[in-house]
């Protein structure tokens, strides 16, 4: 098997950009930045987030369907359903034992925990739902996209933080390099704009406060940024050999062709400042590519918008990529999205690499005078042959997956 033959074939998007594909790229492409006041955390040290807009599950998903279900997998579903039809395939019609789901998120379902411990509290144990656990637990992510397509092969989620997404993509890609499946199903979402979750990411000073003018607040390496904006949605991919993609008929929107994953082993929280594990991971990647340092043309960076993690990735490039490659940090426009980040920036990634269009990094107007890296401040025409897409989470996980052209 050529270790580079795994086409992505089908896209899947719910982001603060909006429902779908189309609007999510136009948003990042547009550098629109998505972040403003949030009701829900009204009593937060922190009131702003990046929320998806116009989210109506029970016209989406059915509304019997969508209230048993937490939201980090009602993005899912939704996300997965238009890859599937952009792949052009029918869960009618598959053989749903070669069919995988991988997908990662870092919390499962903290909003249906928060809202039933309220009603333990204020109520009795008698009134906490027994939908709970099958709502909350983030092994159902993967197992509620099976049953609602009819995947019976390979069925699992990953957890590494803020580099789920990408760890689920990679964990894929291994899956069909091995045979074990034809299709798979790959990607992240998550919900975690819960007051308790946020009130932690708060405490931890690791939210930006920059409340009076939300639609800044998110701006990747920028000298003047003072932490990342949560934001929630969802990225899925259809993963399959190129060759069977090819023998079907269907349309390679490009390959997945390196993944390289690694451990800081540093701290719980805090990157290591060199970077060294994010370039292990880097290198990695373009190792299991074939390809070299020089070969790449587009970074869709981590870049969180915190001061710490912009310092370490632009250092690790700078190190490790020569040429400079045109750098790009999504999260300008739609906040963090944390479990789902990687995903979804894959996607970013596979779209740039199509359609040779590099999306500028939102809000970026003074650049870090520490960092000696080319960040793309406007929505950029370039060829990309080679891009890389890095995700790195809590506890010092890093994921990195090189996309290439088909």
């Amino acid at each position: 098997m050529d270790r580079h033959d795994i086409a992505v074939t089908g896209l899947g998007l719910v982001t603060p950009g909006g429902i779908g594909v189309g609007p999510s790229w136009a948003a990042v492409c547009e550098g629109r930045p998505t972040a403003a006041h949030d009701p829900v955390l009204e009593h937060n040290p922190v009131k702003i987030s990046c929320r998806v807009p116009d989210f109506d599950p029970g016209a989406l998903l059915g509304g019997r369907r969508a209230h048993r279900l937490d939201r980090f997998t009602q993005f899912a579903l939704v996300a997965a359903r238009e890859a599937i039809a952009d792949a052009g395939l029918d869960p009618q019609t598959w053989d749903g034992a070669r069919v995988g789901v991988v997908l990662g998120c870092a919390d499962g379902g903290p909003g249906t925990v928060e809202e039933q411990h309220r009603i333990l509290v204020e109520q009795s144990p008698a009134k906490v739902s027994p939908l709970l656990l099958p709502m909350q637990l983030p092994n159902m992510l993967a197992g509620q996209t099976a049953i609602e397509f009819g995947a019976t092969g390979p069925n699992l989620v990953v957890a590494t933080a803020c580099a789920s997404g990408a760890t689920a993509i990679g964990t894929a890609r291994d899956l069909l390099l091995l045979d074990r499946c034809d299709i798979v199903l790959a990607g992240g979402s998550e919900a975690m704009i819960t007051p308790l979750v946020m009130a932690g990411f708060a405490q931890m000073g690791a939210l930006s406060k920059r409340e009076d003018d939300p639609g800044s607040a998110s701006r990747p390496f920028d000298a003047d940024r003072d932490g990342f904006v949560a934001g929630e949605g969802s990225g899925v991919l259809v993963l399959e050999r190129t060759a069977d993609a090819r023998a079907r008929g269907a349309r390679v929107r490009a390959r997945v062709v390196g993944y390289g994953s690694s451990a800081d082993a540093h701290h719980m929280t805090t990157p290591h400042p060199e970077g060294v594990g994010v370039e292990a991971a880097v290198r990695a990647a373009l190792a299991d590519a074939g390809a070299a340092p020089g070969d790449v043309r587009h970074v869709n960076a981590h870049g969180t918008s915190t001061p710490l993690n912009d310092l370490a990735e632009a250092r690790m490039l700078q190190r490790v990529l020569p040429g400079s490659p045109l750098v790009t940090s999504t999260k300008g426009s739609t906040g963090h999205l944390l479990g789902a980040a990687g995903a979804v920036e894959a996607v970013f990634s596979v779209l740039t690499i199509e359609q040779g269009l590099v999306p500028p990094t939102a809000n970026l107007k003074t650049l870090d005078p520490r960092l000696d890296i080319t960040v793309a401040t406007a929505a950029t025409a370039q060829r990309v042959d080679l891009a890389l897409s890095n995700s790195f989470g809590f506890g010092g996980q890093n994921a990195v997956l090189a996309i290439a052209a088909a």
